[in-house]
């Protein structure tokens, strides 16, 4: 009988043979069993899916049928309980363990354990098994497989030759292409970022016009239904395009844009499909009066164009440019996303250092001091073009609802003076910032998983509730203004009141000639006039203390409900309106204790909501700042948000790590928890692993391929191809598959030597653009073909990253992260035996891994101050 040389190793026994092991000079019942190892490829995902299975794909890969991954849990495995120098206990709920031994009471074997104990993992070895957690994550709206990123270079012999053969101008061309394609990204987000401005303005500007018109001629009813109609139509448009051609596109895209940084990896995140559809989609939802932004989308829309112009375009559609096809790696493409992500916040609000620091502090999970140049070379490429563009509007040639592109910027440019009895008022929009966004994040969460409850039905449900919300918005934004009592135009307006047929601070609606509706001036017009009209100077006397309230009451909820349609949107506008309404409404309350005026106090209370929501500290104060353009805020500004983000974090987190979370991506924490520096790498690693020879037969690779998912797999010499079973490396499963597919076999197990680089090249071994992945099903060998060998060395990884089965698990973590890696080799603290012990992966950090490994570290999760909710509210 032939030897298999790819093989699945078998349990490694424990080590150490007693039942307990010496901390402090304590004995304590150390739970014995077998250490399994494990190998995944793929990235799991967090919550756990139970019983989750992989749905009929979609045009994306990924499921028409949303499942309630948030609401899904992990039952953790039950251990024996054996007290010292008693029998064992069985937990209530471990009917499947089976019994365990207790320890010897022989003294000479138990002071033979001692030192072996004190050198031991200090936490006991539990009884694993392969971990059955989910691979897949809510994208968009529908389920969708998950993956890790490459962002780990594979040096392997061809990727060092490709090295060496490069000459200086090949340097420089890589080099240069790098800037190009910052500055190709720059122009190219400014333009869709004024175009989608300006689409949004004139498209509502249309619908507000002709309601206006109507109801001057007094013909409420028809108005209502224009409004009505133009709404749904829009919204419906919207919900179609992003069910049916990218269900990706829907929400905001900064968790996923967010997770795929940090080394997630979902179909169709930054394709072309998703690029057109979030452009198209952000337009029409903005447009239809839907509660949402395009912040948002517009990073997402950046995140895209990056990607796209990193692999050349799309093969899929035909668009490709072999001319940028330089970056053949995913930290190359990585970098480049980051700098689109930059540029869309800073189209987005014409702040292009918000941009940077936004995509530093929220979005990067890797930094460094030359991705810092690029991301603000961009963002400066976007500043100046959309500058440009800006001033062949202020002319007003670019439509007929406002000045077009960008009209927030400048908003308020007021000189400021503030002395210490200001600052009370302003502490106290901090801390109801902080509450507010906190009670925020608590209800959009809740909403969230409510939708993901009846989204998963059918695609009817999930159009159903888009329209459902569109009908409930339209009635609310119309019928509120009559609550509203008339107010007498301004003697002293700088502009005309009331304001007919473009955007202004004075709606006439239903009020007779020389009066205005103060709150119709805020709803029938885009979010961005809302805001400028809230930011405005000079207007303390505009607003009514009952059209404030009622503003806010409606902004906040209807953000928290239109979230969640299945549509680009974005909660970076949202939030800023509805800040602004209740600072302004706190500024009327303290208008006669304080010098500051509403203006002021809109923008203030802006900044708190967004420190209470979205926890950002840098970069949100740069950006209100660019949005004001007045340096004079900052101190101001700076203390509202530390306030409000403080006592936010008393209550919950971040408000796109909380839909991160919820949707079930993988996302690893810059700090590890406490419990893991009392594992060891050793503790987590679970079996069966899969390892192949450096000179293995094709049937086995076939047979490894079609029986796992596993996407790196170790590579092993034995005798007599070296003195003692020795690690060579680690070849990837794409790898493979290209071997296979060129068919350079050999009919012995020897080496191929330089005949490699005459049958291959290292573009063969560059990452694939989307779409374009090599499949294994596509490949067809004969029997004869089947029975012959490869040898791998040259096409593996000989220097991958290792770590000693006695690392901390938060030193790996650490170091996973931080290089960015997506399969981490242990090997054997002793020479004897395998000399592979397993492999780690992103899964193998997550709480949900560890924790069902070891349910007793629960208590030893690292847990931030909260403070409690009322129970009433735990019901929800």
């Amino acid at each position: 009988m032939k030897k298999k040389s790819c093989k699945t190793t078998s349990d490694r026994d424990n080590e150490n043979d007693g039942d307990y092991f010496i901390l402090e000079k304590r004995k304590t019942p150390r739970w014995p069993g077998t250490a399994q190892r494990r190998q995944k490829g793929k990235t799991p995902r967090t919550p756990l899916l139970t019983n989750a299975k992989f749905p009929s794909p979609d045009v994306d890969g990924c499921s028409h049928a949303a499942i309630d991954c948030l609401m899904l849990i992990s039952i953790p495995r039950r251990l024996f309980l054996v007290p010292p120098g008693g029998t064992p206990q069985r937990d209530v709920m471990s009917e499947n363990v089976p019994p365990v031994q207790t320890q010897s009471q022989d003294p000479d074997q138990e002071h033979g354990h001692d030192h072996e104990a004190l050198t031991s993992p200090l936490l006991p070895h539990y009884q694993r098994a392969s971990n059955s957690t989910s691979q897949l994550a809510i994208v968009g709206v529908n389920v969708c497989p998950i993956e890790s990123l490459d962002y780990e270079i594979a040096e392997n012999d061809f990727y060092k030759q490709d090295w060496r053969a490069r000459d200086k101008i090949q340097n420089f061309q890589y080099i240069f292409m790098k800037w190009l394609l910052c500055f190709l990204i720059g122009c190219i987000v400014s333009v869709v970022g004024f175009c989608n401005n300006l689409a949004v303005e004139n498209i509502a500007g249309v619908k507000f016009v002709i309601t206006s018109n109507m109801m001057l001629t007094g013909r409420y009813e028809m108005a209502f239904l224009v409004f009505f109609l133009s709404n749904l139509v829009l919204t419906l448009f919207a919900a179609i395009i992003t069910t049916f051609i990218s269900p990706a596109a829907a929400g905001s895209g900064i968790p996923e844009v967010k997770a795929y940084l940090n080394g997630v990896d979902a179909p169709g995140i930054i394709s072309l499909r998703t690029l057109i559809v979030k452009i198209i989609g952000s337009i029409s939802a903005v447009s239809s009066s839907l509660l949402v932004g395009k912040a948002g989308p517009m990073m997402h829309i950046g995140a895209c164009i990056a990607s796209l112009l990193g692999q050349g375009g799309s093969r899929r559609y035909g668009l490709t440019w072999k001319w940028i096809r330089f970056f053949k790696n995913d930290r190359d493409r990585r970098d480049l996303v980051t700098c689109g992500s930059a540029a869309g916040i800073a189209a987005a609000f014409r702040a292009p250092v918000g941009g940077v620091l936004f995509a530093l502090e929220e979005m990067a999970s890797w930094w460094t001091s030359g991705l810092l140049w690029r991301a603000f070379f961009t963002t400066a490429v976007v500043a100046i073009i959309l500058r440009a563009l800006i001033d062949v509007c202020l002319s007003g040639k670019c439509g007929l609802f406002g000045k077009g592109g960008l009209i927030m910027f400048d908003v308020y440019s007021a000189n400021i003076s503030y002395h210490m009895p200001d600052v009370p008022p302003v502490l106290l929009l901090g801390v109801v910032g902080g509450i507010f966004g906190s009670l925020y994040n608590f209800l959009l969460d809740k909403i969230l998983r409510v939708y993901a409850i009846i989204n998963k039905k059918s695609v009817t449900y999930k159009i159903f509730i888009a329209c459902t919300i569109s009908i409930f918005t339209s009635c609310l934004l119309f019928g509120l203004p009559w609550l509203a009592s008339c107010q007498p135009c301004p003697l002293d307006s700088t502009e005309d009141c009331p304001t007919i047929g473009r955007s202004g601070n004075y709606k006439k609606f239903q009020c007779p000639p020389g009066h205005y509706n103060d709150l119709a001036s805020l709803i029938f017009n885009t979010n961005d006039d809302a805001i400028r009209n809230l930011f405005s100077k000079n207007t303390d006397a505009e607003f009514q203390h009952s059209t404030m309230l009622i503003f806010f009451v409606t902004c906040f909820i209807l953000s928290i409900i239109s979230y969640g349609v299945v549509a680009p949107a974005g909660l970076f506008v949202p939030v800023i309106v509805t800040g602004a309404s209740y600072g302004r409404f706190v500024g009327m309350l303290f208008s006669s204790h304080t010098n500051l005026n509403h203006g002021l106090f809109a923008v203030l209370g802006a900044a708190s909501f967004l420190g209470g929501t979205m926890r950002m500290t840098v970069s949100l104060c740069v950006i209100i700042l660019e949005l004001t353009n007045n340096l004079l805020l900052l101190p101001m500004i700076m203390i509202v948000v530390l306030v409000s983000k403080t006592v936010a974090d008393g209550f919950n987190g971040n408000i796109y790590d909380l839909i991160m979370k919820a949707k079930g991506f993988p996302y690893l924490e810059a700090h590890v928890e406490p419990y893991m520096r009392q594992l060891t790498v050793a503790d987590v690693v679970t079996g069966p692993l899969q390892v192949c020879h450096g000179n293995e037969k094709v049937g086995n690779i076939v047979h490894i391929l079609k029986t796992t998912n596993h996407q790196g797999f170790p590579v092993i010499d034995e005798p007599p191809h070296s003195e003692s079973p020795v690690l060579y490396g680690l070849i990837l499963r794409a790898h493979l598959i290209t071997l296979l597919k060129k068919r350079v076999f050999l009919r012995t197990p020897v080496r191929i030597g330089a005949d490699a680089f005459r049958h291959f090249s290292a573009d063969e071994f560059a990452k694939k653009g989307l779409g374009n992945v090599d499949k294994l099903e596509d490949i067809k060998l004969t029997e004869e073909e089947m029975e012959m060998f490869l040898d791998l060395h040259p096409f593996t990884n000989a220097s991958p990253y290792t770590v000693v089965e006695t690392m901390s698990l938060a030193k790996a973590s650490t170091l996973f992260r931080e290089v960015g890696l997506r399969h981490l080799l242990v090997i054997p603290k002793r020479t004897t035996g395998s000399p592979v012990v397993g492999i780690l992966t992103r899964h193998d950090f997550m709480p949900e891994h560890v924790l069902g490994l070891h349910p007793l570290l629960v208590n030893s999760k690292w847990k931030p101050l909260r403070i409690a909710l009322p129970r009433f509210l735990k019901i929800f």
